[in-house]
Formats: C-alpha cells, sequence, structure tokens
C-alpha cells in the first residue's frame, strides 16, 4: 500500500512503508543496516518502526554474541579449542590475557604463534 503523503502525524511517522523507496532509503540510515535486512525486519515482525528497530537491535545483539568466548560453557571451550587448534586450558589462558572476543584471542594466538617461529 503506498504512503498517503497527506496524512503526516504521530501515527504515519511509526510506520515503515517498504513500497516507497525514500522510506526505505530513510530507514536503513537511521537503524543502520542495507535496505534488504529492513525489508527482511518488516516482514518479520510488521510494519510498526518501534518493532522493527527492536527486531534489528536484537538481531545485532546475537550477532555479536557469536564472537564471544563463553568459558563457562563446555560446548563453546571445545568449539572454540577445536577451532584454534589448541588444547581448553590454552583457550582459557589465552582468553584471560586478551579478553573474550573471538577475534582478539586470534590474533592473540598468531601473535605468540609467530614469536614461536622466530625463537626456533
Amino acid at each position: 500500500m503506498a504512503d498517503n503523503k497527506s496524512k503526516r502525524g504521530g501515527a504515519d511517522r511509526a510506520l515503515i512503508a517498504v513500497s516507497e523507496p525514500y522510506e526505505v532509503r530513510y530507514w536503513s540510515k537511521k537503524l543502520k543496516v542495507t535496505p534488504a535486512k529492513l525489508k527482511y525486519a518488516v516482514k518479520k515482525v510488521g510494519h510498526s518502526s518501534k518493532k522493527v528497530a527492536a527486531y534489528i537491535k536484537m538481531q545485532k545483539h546475537k550477532a555479536r554474541d557469536k564472537a564471544l568466548i563463553a568459558l563457562s560453557q563446555p560446548y563453546e571451550v571445545r568449539y572454540w579449542s577445536k577451532k584454534f587448534k589448541i588444547t581448553p586450558a590454552k583457550l582459557k589462558a589465552a582468553v584471560k590475557v586478551a579478553g573474550h572476543s573471538s577475534k582478539k584471542v586470534a590474533a592473540y594466538l598468531a601473535k605468540k604463534k609467530k614469536r614461536r617461529v622466530k625463537r626456533k
């Protein structure tokens, strides 16, 4: 359904009309997502801008959590140990030094490996 440009009140501002290119551009920029992700979110939760913003925030939070190493979860310790090809004890030590970010741990382990190669 096309956006009624004569209605400019709060109710119209609270809805996202994905059929209007200018609204897709506006909301994509405002929510810092691609137009495709915005359209998918609208399809998933409806046209309410508040619901779409909450959904996108939740999705970003989930993506951020995937990059963290939770040492309290045994399955995560097994997964990351296997991924980095190190023992669980070495993983725990690396997390203690570098933090819970998988990227930081990977960089720390690469740097440590590089130092070990130079010594030989």
